[in-house]
Order: C-alpha cells, then structure tokens, then sequence
C-alpha cells in the first residue's frame, strides 16, 4: 500500500465551525495531510483568532463568514469560494450545538435550533456544494455523527434526534450520488478532551469517572484522534467506502462496559 493514497495535495477542504476544538484539529489534519483549508464562523473575531492560529501552525487557511442554516448565504458564498480558492473537493460538515434540557423542559425553539443547526446545516451545505461535485465526478462529505446516532441518554433529545437524522442523511445522500463518484460518510466521535470538557475531567468528578469506566481504552479521546478518521474519508483510499458512520469512541459503542466495582 502506498502512502500516496492518503495524500491531500491539491485538494480543497472546507470544514465548517472549524474556529476552534474537534473542527480546528480535524481541520489541521487536513492541512498536515496536504490539502488547503477553508473555515467559516458567524463572528469576525472568532474567524480572525483561528486563522492566526492556524497561521502560527504553518497552516494558511481561508475563513468566510456565513450562517450555514442561510440557504441563500451558503449558495452565495459557496460559489465565491470556488471562484477565489477553488473546487471545494472535501467539505465536513461540523458546526453543530447541543442543548443539555430535560424533554419536559424544553422550549419547540430550542428543539428546533438545534435540529436547524445540526441537521438541516449539513443539509444545505451538501446540497449546493454537491451541485458542484456532481458536475465535476468527484467528491467528499464528511458529516460530524455522534454516538447519539445511534443511543440515546438524558437531556440531548434534540441532539440526539438531530444527529440520527444526519446519519441517515449520510446513508441517503451516499446512495444518491456514489454514481457521480461522490463519497459520504460520517465521523461519530466519543467523548473527547476539550475546553468544554475540561471542568468535568477532574479526579473524582463523577462523570470523568464513568467515562473513564464506560470506554474500553479507559481515556477521554484527544482531538487529534479525528485526524486519521477525517483524513481516510477525505482520501482516495476510502474511494469505495460509502455510506458508513465511523465511530471514533475507544471501543464504547462495542461494549457494555464496567461493572461500577470493577
């Protein structure tokens, strides 16, 4: 096998909500990998932040800033993007939000943002970039899952129904256009180490200790763990795999886990 399989070179990659976490490090995968990164915000400043940061990495990244729920936003940039960069050859669809609210609590306008955001996002997204990747044989889409695509837990309704819906998405859409040689797959990470997360990661916080209980590698995921995933479905060696959800969770969804005593 040659390496020249996972080779970006000259490839276009647009990831969106890429201005910080699991989106900047798949993002910086990307680049290392060879591909020229295009990121996109809904702040100015956030946008300008992480294209100095990428930049002190080495990485040059092109940012743009439009709202990934605005149809007419997306079409409207998605072709200044080809024009001023180029063919959009990959794009992960990552922006997304969770709301942590019980069912019985929870406002229809939250359910519906989140739903807007995660799912009908990527939607758009695919829609008018794979209008492009049609036209020219070719492509990659890479949707952001979640283990929540496939169980449920308290409090992430919307998110979970949201991120079901994706995966579905993702089978659809992989079986509408693998016959223009269009790849889509989706990338469901566990849970991992961010800024987010950093209160909860703590010795004895009870969460941090039933993660570390509940995954098999007994560890919160780093976010460069995303980069091999996203770099695979962004390269020509995933050229026949289509449709699939690859779970990055340390071996969660694979195990019922520890006994609380074990």
């Amino acid at each position: 096998m040659s390496l020249s399989l996972f080779d970006l070179t000259g490839k276009n990659a647009l990831i969106t909500g890429a201005t910080h976490g699991l989106g900047m490090s798949m993002a910086t995968g990307l680049a290392k990998a060879g591909a020229q990164i295009i990121v996109n915000d809904l702040v100015q400043e956030k946008l300008d932040t992480a294209i100095a940061e990428y930049a002190a990495d080495g990485i040059k990244a092109h940012g743009y800033l439009f709202d990934v729920t605005n149809e007419a936003a997306v079409k409207e940039y998605i072709e200044l993007i080809e024009s001023e960069v180029g063919p959009i050859d990959i794009l992960v669809n990552n922006a997304g939000i969770i709301r942590r609210t019980p069912v019985l609590d929870m406002e229809v306008a939250d359910w519906e943002l989140v739903l807007k955001i995660d799912l009908t996002g990527p939607f758009i997204m695919s829609k008018h970039i794979g209008k492009y990747m049609v036209k020219r044989g070719s492509g990659k889409i890479i949707n952001m899952c979640s283990m929540m695509s496939e169980v449920g837990r308290e409090t992430v309704s919307a998110y979970a129904a949201a991120k079901g819906g994706l995966k579905m998405l993702t089978k659809n859409l992989a079986t509408e256009w693998a016959k223009h040689n269009i790849q889509v797959n989706g990338i469901g990470p566990g849970y991992f180490a961010t800024s987010q997360t950093a209160p909860i990661r703590v010795d004895g916080h009870p969460f941090n200790d039933f993660i570390i209980r509940r995954t098999p590698a007994e560890r919160w995921g780093n976010p460069d763990d995303l980069q091999g995933a996203v770099i695979f479905l962004s390269s020509k060696a995933s050229d026949f795999v289509n449709g699939h959800i690859l779970y990055v969770d340390g071996g969660i969804l694979a195990s019922l886990g520890k006994a609380a005593n074990e």
